[in-house]
C-alpha cells in the first residue's frame, strides 16, 4: 500500500499538513435517527440558500416532504454536527440507474451514477465544510462501485461550482444552468479503510458532543448550578 496515497486519503485529523480548521469537522453518514435534525437544518435555509440547494425556493412544506421521502436505505446522506447536534452542512448522494440521466448515458458502464447536493447553514460558511461533504461522497462512491459523479445547480450557485471546478468535474452551463461531473478511480483497500476510519473518528465525535450536551444539561438541573 503507497503511504502517501494513504495519507491524502486520511482523515485530516491524522495527516501533519491539515490545518486546524480543516482537521475540526468531522464528517458522519446519517440514518433515519437524524430525520428531525436534517428537518430542521433545511427549514432554517433562508429564501437565496434554498434556492442554490433545490433549484427554487421550496416552502416548508416541500421541504417537510422532501425530509419525509429521504431514503437512507437506497442513497447516502453526510452531515457535520456542531457542539449542539445542530446539523452544520448537509450532503446528499442520490443513487439511480445509469439510464435515469440520457445526458450521462455515455459516459459510465456502470449500472448506477450519482448526483450529489449540499447545503451549509449560513453561521458555517468558509470552513470547508462543503468540500469535505464532497470528498466524503466521492470516497463513498468509489466504495460503491460507482465510477460518475454528478451534480446539477444554478450557475450562480458559485459555491457549487468552486467545489466542482476544484474536485477536477468537467462543468456544463447552459441557460442559466450548470451540469458537472466527476470520473472517479475504482475503490481500492485505500479508499475502503479511508471512508472506515473517517466514519469512527465522526462516530466518536458524535458521541463526545452528545455526552458532554447531556451532562450540561443534567449540570444545570443542580441547585449549585442554578445559583451561579
Amino acid at each position: 500500500m503507497n503511504s502517501s496515497e494513504l495519507e491524502s486519503l486520511m482523515p485530516d485529523t491524522i495527516t501533519a499538513s491539515a490545518g486546524t480548521q480543516r482537521s475540526s469537522v468531522r464528517v458522519k453518514e446519517l440514518s433515519e435517527r437524524d430525520r428531525r435534525r436534517l428537518l430542521m437544518h433545511f427549514l432554517a435555509l433562508d429564501e437565496s440558500d434554498r434556492l442554490l440547494r433545490f433549484g427554487t425556493v421550496l416552502p416548508d412544506e416541500l421541504i417537510t416532504r422532501y425530509v419525509q421521502r429521504l431514503d437512507f436505505s437506497r442513497d447516502a446522506v453526510f452531515g457535520v454536527y456542531d457542539d449542539n447536534l445542530h446539523l452544520l452542512g448537509v450532503g446528499h448522494l442520490a443513487f439511480s440507474p445509469r439510464e435515469a440521466s440520457p445526458t450521462l448515458t455515455n459516459a459510465t458502464l456502470k449500472e448506477r451514477i450519482a448526483e450529489f447536493g449540499v447545503s451549509v447553514a449560513s453561521n458555517a460558511r468558509g470552513r470547508g465544510i462543503g468540500s469535505r461533504l464532497f470528498e466524503r461522497a466521492a470516497i463513498h462512491c468509489r466504495n460503491e462501485d460507482v465510477d460518475t459523479l454528478y451534480m446539477h445547480c444554478l450557475s450562480s450557485n458559485q459555491t457549487m461550482i468552486h467545489i466542482a471546478a476544484k474536485a477536477g468535474m468537467k462543468i456544463h452551463r447552459e441557460y442559466g444552468e450548470a451540469d458537472a461531473y466527476l470520473k472517479l478511480e475504482p475503490a481500492s483497500p485505500v479508499t475502503m479503510l479511508a471512508e472506515a476510519v473517517e466514519e469512527q473518528f465522526a462516530y466518536f465525535d458524535y458521541g463526545v458532543k452528545a455526552n458532554t450536551k447531556a451532562a450540561l444539561k443534567w449540570l444545570r438541573k443542580l441547585p449549585s448550578w442554578k445559583n451561579k
